[in-house]
């Protein structure tokens, strides 16, 4: 029997039975007699493990782990029974034994054409509903274990923002630094990379930037990307030397037993300039001021017409959160197992945050031509108030 080797903590089955129930009663509300789960993180959502498996959940009756490969870690890893199968073909027989038939739920956001076609075949189906929507709901609110286990994460980016501020200063390249603080996070725990969902979503663990390179935009969904050390990836920490007066953006993506979290704060050597103390003043404001009034109940366009308000009454609403035609239309996104999740904090998407919702907070201002400012903070959503997951303070940090 394979020993177990991992340091986490293994999801309990309790909370693997209510995801599923959940799952069960928004399938029967859409109309669906059985999901098939075949993503990554979705798989480990509801199972519990990341072996090569294939996850059935009829309306009706228990779901059927089944794991082509790897059996022995699966079984150490999810307390739902796997069940070991050769090849994706036998599930067909497997269904046909069980008596589950009807229509079947799949995550049409995130499965390849080609594969969806495969699963048609396998299932003897024409068509699938889209269960994508449904599992995305569910995801975004959290349970208590799951905010324990962001909170670990959170833990990761205290302990490394805390070893940049003695550790950044002026004369060192983006390159350097982005090295050590990710070796830092290796060190306490982290996981070694990021998760999004949806094609071509590619995500550094950090992203360290500074002057210029903090103001050149790229393809990636985010306000400041970096320009890389190559075309080929186009985002993260390049070359570029640190230089006094202008501010140091660590951005850094914790990751803690598949949970991430994501902060950012600024490193400066000598004194802060402008536009960028201005800036920075305004994002802290900007945080101030949602933490004290928002909560459940919320609706999130709220929350991004409110921060733009105060860029606009502090003359940088046109870098608020990029510039032109590049600046992103977020202010805030949810995490989980995926930096991508819901809620996401826009004046166009009417969500209402709900108790247990998690999400970046991240206002920041880009300066085109000079560079960027900004912090980014983690909330949970609780009855009353908005709980932060770091302690780390979002003071400019003076190396």
């Amino acid at each position: 029997m394979l020993t177990d080797l991992s340091s986490c903590d293994y999801t309990p089955k309790d909370e693997l039975e209510g995801r599923i129930n959940r799952l069960k009663e928004g399938m029967a509300k859409q109309g669906v007699d059985y999901a098939v789960i075949l993503q990554n993180v979705d798989l480990f959502y509801f199972t519990g493990s990341l072996q090569k498996s294939y996850f059935i959940v009829p309306v009706e009756g228990e779901p059927l782990f089944l794991v082509e490969k790897n059996i022995d870690r699966a079984v150490v890893e999810s307390p739902l029974e796997p069940i070991s199968i050769k090849r994706d073909k036998d599930v067909r027989e497997i269904l046909l034994k069980k008596g589950i038939r009807g229509i079947a739920g799949m995550e049409l956001d995130v499965l390849p054409v080609t594969l969806f076609r495969r699963w048609k075949t396998i299932l003897d189906i024409k068509d699938a509903a889209d269960i994508s929507g449904l599992i995305k709901d569910l995801r975004s609110v959290k349970s208590e274990y799951e905010i324990s286990q962001l909170k670990k994460s959170g833990e990761i980016c205290e302990q490394v923002f805390d070893f940049a501020g003695g550790f950044i200063k002026a004369g060192m390249r983006e390159v350097d630094i982005d090295a050590e603080l990710n070796a830092e996070g290796r060190r306490r725990g982290h996981q070694g990379f990021l998760r999004m969902r949806g094609l071509n979503q590619e995500m550094m663990n950090i992203y360290v930037t500074h002057g210029r390179s903090g103001a050149i935009v790229s393809g990636a969904d985010v306000p400041i990307s970096g320009t890389g050390i190559t075309h080929a990836i186009s985002q993260g920490s390049s070359f570029n030397t640190v230089k006094p007066g202008i501010p140091v953006i660590v951005d850094y993506g914790g990751g803690y037993n598949g949970y991430i979290t994501d902060e950012t704060r600024a490193y400066i050597a000598g004194e802060l300039k402008e536009p960028y103390l201005k800036g920075y003043q305004a994002a802290r404001e900007i945080i101030e001021e949602t933490s004290s009034w928002a909560k459940a109940g919320i609706n999130a366009t709220e929350i991004f017409n409110r921060a733009l308000k105060i860029a606009k009454r502090e003359g940088l609403a046109e870098y608020f959160m990029g510039h032109g035609s590049t600046r992103v239309g977020f202010i805030g996104h949810g995490l989980g197992l995926e930096i991508n999740e819901l809620p996401v904090i826009t004046p166009r998407h009417e969500i209402h945050l709900k108790k247990g919702m998690v999400f970046a907070f991240e206002p920041k201002f880009v300066f085109p031509g000079e560079g960027a400012i900004g912090i980014e903070v983690d909330f949970i959503v609780r009855e009353d108030f908005l709980e932060r997951i770091t302690s780390t303070p979002i003071d400019i940090v003076y190396v």
